[in-house]
């Protein structure tokens, strides 16, 4: 039961880590469900470290993150002056900014051979090749199920191609891309048109063939590291195999239906005067550049914008922010999409915001999650973007509307005359476009920042309107508590 246990955490292998690095303050982050075994865990690391080393290492357990918990949480960590983080549980394999971590994707329970006839079963029946993908908590039995497919590291049959974990250990770099340790391992007699990375995998097409032709075989559970598979390559043929349930899924209707959720938000965004800028993260690297593309995207389209660092958003935090029309998340790929129907404003995906807040952008299907993607999908061309644009078609108010644009620049707050000139002959042409039909421009009266919805509002607070401005003195109040006051 003990060596179970040890092999299940990989006890072994992590404290041969800390002592190769020369850790000696080591902070562990457990998800809520693997809580309940970390002082055990504590106990077997200190005993294996004292084998391999005299140097004393303490272990800090950190939980309730402030974020995800699939994300390193950093700012706890760096609470306690810890040299690394090692990462328990379910994680996105996001690259850090500050501090090196190691992953222990734990060891979920499957049946290899059944699994391996589902696979083979449902290939006999499609002529794509497949490329198998799964959750991390599978990786241990990749080899086995390579094994069962006659399939090894230096060759590959053109039926089955297997997905490649990352790393486990990720040491920060100011570029995100050069933070993965080790290598891509894929084999150099393979010749490949395109790597993909996603989720902590990394996989290759040979040479001449796109995703799309692949049918995509998906180990694990439904949970977000696969919607976000299934709203990535939403051109694909996926299907799933559920470990727990034994089970083959083929049908993806519902999941299908967020992606036209999706697009129904960003429709919505694009009417939005004022934007949230939502802060999830605090430790994938990049998230600061992300942020300051987002600044300066809402701004060329002339909207305001507000940052706001609030923890994991839900209902009645963002509640307190009525002014915002749209929020946009800024967190890592798996706790981007957050299911918003019960908030008041709905809540996107940078990427989403990118295809709202660009002029003319078209959704091609294409789905991005990682923050290099977004912002090498989107170059910032201000100047193409200027006022002499028609005025375009707002789905939700029936009409063209004018997206106003206020010059930052001028003086006193006042808008230049070109600006205001051009914005004349662009509504006078915006209203012949439908003859002498007043109704089919709309333009936007809403509050275009937040002061100016303050003020736009019935209630503002107690308003005590008196002439007299010489102090006055102070009167005693209640005492007591309010089940019962002195008094009464």
């Amino acid at each position: 039961m003990e060596l179970e246990f040890e092999s299940r955490y990989d006890i072994n292998r992590t404290a041969e880590f800390i002592i190769s690095k020369s850790f000696t303050r080591i902070a562990l982050q457990f998800p809520d469900e693997l809580l309940k075994d970390s002082t055990k865990v504590v106990s077997a690391l200190k005993s294996k470290t004292r084998l391999l080393t005299d140097r004393e290492v303490r272990f800090f357990v950190m939980a309730d993150t402030t974020y995800g918990s699939c994300c390193i949480d950093e700012v706890g960590a760096l609470h306690i002056d810890a040299e690394c983080v090692v990462h328990y549980g379910q994680t996105c394999l996001s690259p850090t900014s500050a501090l090196p971590a190691f992953f222990v994707f734990g060891k979920a329970s499957i049946n290899i051979s059944s699994c391996v006839k589902h696979l083979v079963d449902y290939a006999s029946k499609s002529d794509k090749p497949i490329m198998i993908l799964y959750g991390l908590e599978y990786a241990h039995v990749i080899p086995h199920i390579r094994e069962e497919l006659g399939l090894s590291e230096t060759e590959s049959q053109l039926k089955f191609s297997v997905a490649n974990v990352l790393c486990s250990f990720i040491s920060p770099s100011k570029d995100p891309r050069e933070s993965m340790e080790h290598p891509r391992p894929y084999s150099d007699s393979l010749s490949s048109s395109r790597n993909y990375r996603l989720g902590g995998l990394t996989w290759d097409l040979l040479e001449g063939s796109k995703i799309e032709d692949y049918l995509l075989f998906w180990i694990g559970s439904d949970n977000s590291a696969f919607a976000n598979v299934v709203l990535t390559f939403n051109g694909c043929d996926i299907v799933r195999y559920d470990a727990e349930e034994d089970s083959l899924v083929t049908e993806f209707h519902q999941q299908r239906r967020i992606l036209m959720r999706r697009y129904y938000l960003v429709e919505k965004a694009k009417d939005a005067n004022i934007i949230g800028i939502l802060v999830g993260t605090l430790g994938v690297a990049g998230y600061l550049h992300m942020i300051h593309h987002m600044q300066a995207l809402i701004s060329a389209a002339g909207k305001k914008s507000y940052i706001l660092a609030m923890g994991r958003p839900n209902p009645a935090k963002l509640a307190n922010f009525p002014e915002c029309d749209v929020f946009i998340y800024i967190s890592c790929a798996q706790t981007a999409l957050l299911d918003s129907k019960e908030f008041m404003s709905p809540v996107i995906t940078p990427f989403e915001a990118n295809l709202a807040f660009s002029r003319g952008s078209e959704w091609t299907g294409e789905y991005l999650m990682q923050f290099q993607d977004v912002i090498n999908s989107v170059k910032l061309e201000s100047e193409a973007h200027s006022e002499s644009e028609e005025p375009r078609f707002s789905f939700f108010q029936g009409g063209y509307v004018e997206d106003h644009k206020r010059n930052d620049q001028a003086k006193n707050g006042e808008e230049d005359a070109g600006e205001t000139m051009a914005l004349a002959r662009t509504a006078e042409k915006a209203l012949q476009l439908k003859e002498k039909d007043h109704n089919s421009l709309t333009k936007q009266t809403a509050a275009k920042s937040g002061p100016e919805y303050f003020l736009s509002r019935a209630y503002r607070g107690l308003e005590i309107n008196s002439d007299n401005t010489l102090p006055e003195a102070y009167i005693v109040g209640r005492s007591g508590k309010a089940s019962g006051y002195r008094h009464e």
